[in-house]
């Protein structure tokens, strides 16, 4: 059999789309490798989000070059940068034989054997008309041996927010219906899955024939699943019935990633996001009110252009008021075709050393509110859904709680229980502590062997 090694950038939806291109392989007889010198193909799964990913993905290709020479290996590009950069990748990489968009996943056999076949190097980039896209099904057996699993639930984004690259990479909306998205949830929990996050760019819009609540709750009832996570959100649409969702199903988690990506109402209105300040503030007191204790995250862009000190301390000062329990904050990096790209100059850049130094303020604060909202936790006791061995000791166990804190532990509950541990000790990102007691068993028995290596390499920087 021919190997493949998929190298992954960016998002929860590529590391999915990396999982339904590995499906699409085998089909094709081929079988992962997790070195990249032994692969007959290399497939680079590329983020556009931040300009640095790109930058990585143009330096992984050089080291994957003297595999083409070695081996003959082809090399493919696929993702959001492919669907950026189209016909240029090929022009600008001229060893690299192929390159596809996002909505072409499905198409990779003739894609792979038209190289083969004609040595042409393909490029095919377009969008599938909403009418007609098909949501890649994923092939349950692939998940055997996991505890969690992403489910897509729709595609694209129509907010076109000043920044975000992602309407030109991702296309417009498209909602998967609901019926297929609770049949994928069914058949991953009779291989033993007992959490699903559904994700999209825009998750909460959902328009997939029922309201997204009403998907959660649905989700929530599938027999075997434990829990329901979803990501990514949109402020504007944390309705009243999504938060009542919160309050009437534990299973749907206490945790919400919601970006507001700025303090400053000025600049939010530069960005195209359709709230203020105190709308975002007001929404999320409805959703902690209904769900005591729930986890909140968020996304921070700092350096926007014409952003000033005062913009920034109104950042700040909103960190501090939310205390989020993390956020993942980046420089703002100019993306093509944005509109703040376009207007940058207009509205003032901001020099790159300005950038960098108030992002070391705001995740220095970040760091110390989440260092004391952990310690506040040492002595407690917390429930955690065990996913495996832990990779720091293979003598320890890892899990999650509900509000998506990881925890590394003693124990020797199987994979997939759902434990009591007492936290002994903490740091900014992690609980660490002892098991107390099982609560729940896995309700599908857990492999006799470990699962077969991922045929990924995940590269976590957007």
């Amino acid at each position: 059999m021919k190997r493949y090694f998929i190298h992954t950038f960016g998002c929860q939806m590529n590391v999915n789309d990396s999982l339904r291109m590995s499906e699409v392989l085998a089909k094709m007889s081929y079988e992962p490798t997790p070195v990249p010198e032994n692969a007959d193909l290399i497939i680079l799964n590329t983020c556009s989000i931040r300009e640095k990913a790109e930058d990585k993905m143009l330096s992984a290709l050089g080291r994957y070059k003297p595999v083409k020479a070695s081996r003959g290996a082809l090399i493919g590009v696929g993702g959001c940068v492919a669907q950026q950069e189209k016909d240029k990748l090929i022009k600008k990489v001229p060893y690299l034989d192929f390159v596809f968009g996002p909505d072409n996943i499905a198409r990779l056999p003739d894609i792979i054997g038209r190289v083969e076949a004609e040595r042409e190097r393909v490029v095919e980039t377009a969008f599938v008309d909403s009418e007609e896209y098909v949501f890649p099904r994923a092939d349950p057996e692939t998940s055997r041996g996991k505890v969690t699993e992403f489910v897509t639930v729709m595609k694209g984004c129509d907010n076109v927010c000043s920044f975000c690259i992602v309407p030109h990479t991702r296309g417009r909306e498209v909602s998967r219906a609901f019926p297929d998205v609770l049949l994928e949830v069914d058949a991953l929990a009779k291989v033993g899955v007992r959490e699903v996050t559904l994700i999209g760019q825009n998750v909460n819009s959902y328009q997939g024939g029922i309201s997204f609540a009403q998907l959660l709750l649905r989700t929530a009832e599938v027999p075997g699943i434990e829990r329901v996570r979803f990501t990514t959100s949109h402020p504007h649409d944390l309705s009243d019935e999504l938060i009542e969702a919160f309050r009437t199903q534990p299973k749907i988690a206490p945790h919400f990633h919601l970006p507001v990506q700025c303090g400053s109402d000025r600049i939010l209105k530069m960005m195209r996001r359709d709230y203020t300040v105190v709308q975002y503030l007001e929404r999320l007191q409805k959703l902690r009110d209904a769900r005591p204790g729930i986890a909140v995250t968020t996304d921070i862009i700092v350096g926007f252009p014409g952003e000033t000190e005062e913009d920034f301390e109104m950042t700040m000062k909103l960190t501090e008021q939310v205390r989020y329990d993390n956020q993942f904050s980046f420089i703002y990096s100019p993306r093509p075709k944005t509109g703040a790209a376009l207007r940058e100059k207009d509205w003032g850049p901001i020099p790159h050393e300005v950038k960098i130094a108030r992002l070391e303020r705001l995740q220095k604060l970040q760091r110390r509110i989440s260092t004391e909202t952990t310690a506040a936790l040492v002595g407690a006791e917390v429930e955690v859904l065990v996913e495996g061995h832990s990779r720091y000791d293979a003598a320890k166990r890892f899990g999650r709680t509900p509000e998506n804190r990881t925890v590394n532990f003693d124990g020797d509950a199987p994979t997939g229980s759902v434990v009591t541990v007492k936290v002994d000790r903490s740091t900014p990102n992690q609980l660490a502590g002892k098991q107390v007691a099982v609560l729940r068993l896995p309700t599908v028995e857990p492999l006799p062997v470990a699962p077969p290596v991922s045929p990924f390499h995940v590269v976590a920087e957007a």
